[in-house]
């Protein structure tokens, strides 16, 4: 019996047949060929950002393209996204960038579209068709921005007094609010997203310090709160920050820099010229944005002149000034108005509260020197002139300032040299209806709160209509924004340490809106 026959081997037949060089060439050099065929003519197409229903065309130069020679081989599992506007500004606070959309995790589809096939028609299931951009951690932090900017869209649209989300602390509701929805939603993405990097070169008293017992308290209390290691938006990781703090006080710079009587502040731009020197050497920053995502703060009427000798500084960073005054420079789209605070003893203890509206005996009240064009026309037009309008440039002897703000039904807030005055917080601690008299001012958390609820604003030609114009107010009129003001108190108070929606929170929540506005992006080099 003939032994069977060995199965046929492929493999044996290609070291055994005289055949082996055709049939290498068959199995090696042809497959080769086709392929690299294959990745030369795949250069005609084009990379598209897909998201919903949008597809964005992406260019190889703009920094969010995926370049071809890295392609992580993880697929990006679907997430919800938002439709956002893309459109560059003009404006000098914006930097030129891309707006990312909304992520849910750290990876962003991307489909490689073949042209012939439409967009339409891209299968983004498809593991050859697929893959990912990982976002740099700027990147994801922008993402998580361009989801909370969504957010908030999203709760303005709601247009009820009374915010709908829950909050074991305080819920917005009121006219107090131009929307209290909107601000609930942004005020609780802040705390849950919010973190500032302070800057940790320079020495105090000039840097790091600020007073806390004088008419520019707000400026030192803010500082400090801010360097507190429990404070929840500090961070010391600069990389995970969204915006940077520069703490300098103007005020300390002008009490150590600045020569008497000599109306020269250069030594004073100097030492700020020079310290944005130093951090934008040291860190990448603030050459990355420009100082966009900067921000400076200053309770001191030079606030503003302090800013001006780093034209980006004055131009692009964010400007947290109490004199927030719009003819000389103040913009309210990248700068934030805070309120100016005189605590005498560093507390607001006995400021807070004052008689019913039933014992308010006097109709407006105002007690300060001459002080700029504008108090020089009230004292002109009211001191001692009428019992229901007390002016004063200078209280009688015995009596108390606070008791006088206590038992008058509106006060009079004029601007001094500067539009800030410390009487707008002074009233509405005392529960006193604040008469603003000032031009080109934009009161503090104005974004947010709508002033003219709880407040009065005069013109400056309209001193002397001052009376006419309170006489004007119904009864109830009065007693609505009397209670209006009652609660809009909790938004200016101090409070050692900061507690939820108090003026310091407040001020942070500025800063955040502003932060909004921005898109950063990591330099293409």
């Amino acid at each position: 019996m003939k032994p069977l026959n060995k199965p046929y081997s492929l493999f044996s037949a290609l070291w055994s047949s005289s055949s082996y060089y055709s049939v290498l060439i068959l199995v090696f050099v042809v497959p080769f060929f086709v392929i690299s065929v294959l990745v030369c003519t795949s250069g005609s197409s084009s990379w598209t950002w897909r998201f919903g229903n949008n597809i964005l065309e992406t260019d190889y130069s703009s920094s969010l393209a995926v370049s071809t020679r890295s392609r992580p081989s993880q697929v990006l599992e679907a997430a919800e996204a938002h439709h956002i506007n893309s459109s560059s500004s003009s404006k000098p606070n914006e930097t030129t960038t891309h707006l990312l959309p909304h992520q849910i995790g750290e990876k962003q589809e991307m489909v490689w579209n073949d042209q012939r096939l439409g967009a339409d028609e891209v299968n983004a299931t498809s593991a050859s068709a697929v893959t990912i951009k990982r976002y740099s951690r700027l990147g994801k932090l922008e993402a998580n921005l361009a989801g909370v900017r969504a957010s908030i869209r999203e709760a303005a649209r709601v247009r009820n007094l009374t915010s709908t989300h829950e909050d074991p602390d305080y819920v917005p509701k009121g006219p107090i609010y131009r929307n209290a929805n909107a601000f609930h939603r942004s005020y609780l993405e802040m705390e849950r997203l919010f973190k500032i990097y302070v800057y940790e070169e320079g020495d105090p008293p000039i840097f790091h310090n600020g007073p806390c017992k004088s008419i520019y308290s707000t400026e030192g209390r803010f500082i400090h709160e801010m360097e507190m290691d429990n404070n929840i938006y500090k961070t010391r990781d600069p990389d995970e920050a969204l915006v940077y703090f520069l703490p300098f006080s103007v005020v300390m710079l002008v009490q150590y820099l600045y020569a008497a009587d000599s109306h020269n502040t250069d030594s004073i731009g100097r030492a700020v010229i020079d310290y944005v020197n130093v951090i934008s050497d040291k860190h990448p920053y603030w050459n990355r944005s420009l100082g966009a995502d900067h921000f400076m703060l200053s309770c001191h009427d030079w606030g503003p002149r302090t800013s001006s000798y780093v034209p980006h500084l004055y131009h692009k960073s964010i400007r947290v000034l109490c004199n927030a005054n719009t003819s000389e420079g103040f913009n309210p789209s990248k700068d934030a108005s805070f309120p100016e605070i005189h605590l005498r003893t560093g507390e607001t203890k006995g400021l807070v509260g004052g008689l019913s509206p039933s014992r308010r005996s006097i109709l407006a009240f105002f007690a300060g020197r001459l002080h700029g064009h504008i108090r020089y026309l009230l004292l002109n037009e009211w001191k001692e002139k009428d019992q229901d309008v007390q002016v004063y440039d200078q209280l009688p002897h015995g009596v108390s300032y606070e008791s006088m703000l206590k038992k008058s039904r509106f006060c009079l807030c004029p601007s001094g040299y500067e539009v800030a005055s410390p009487r707008v917080v002074e009233a509405i601690y005392a529960e006193c209806i604040p008469v603003l008299i000032s031009d080109s001012y934009v009161p503090p958390f104005s974004d947010v709160l709508d002033w003219k609820s709880f407040s009065v604003q005069i013109q400056v030609k309209d001193i002397p209509n001052i009376k006419t114009i309170l006489m004007g107010i119904s009864q109830s009129q009065y007693l609505r924004m009397h209670r209006r003001v009652k609660q809009v108190q909790r938004h200016f108070v101090v409070n050692g340490p900061s507690k939820r929606f108090d003026v310091f929170n407040m001020i942070v929540h500025s800063i955040w809106l502003r932060r909004l506005n921005i898109r950063i992006e990591d330099q293409v080099e």
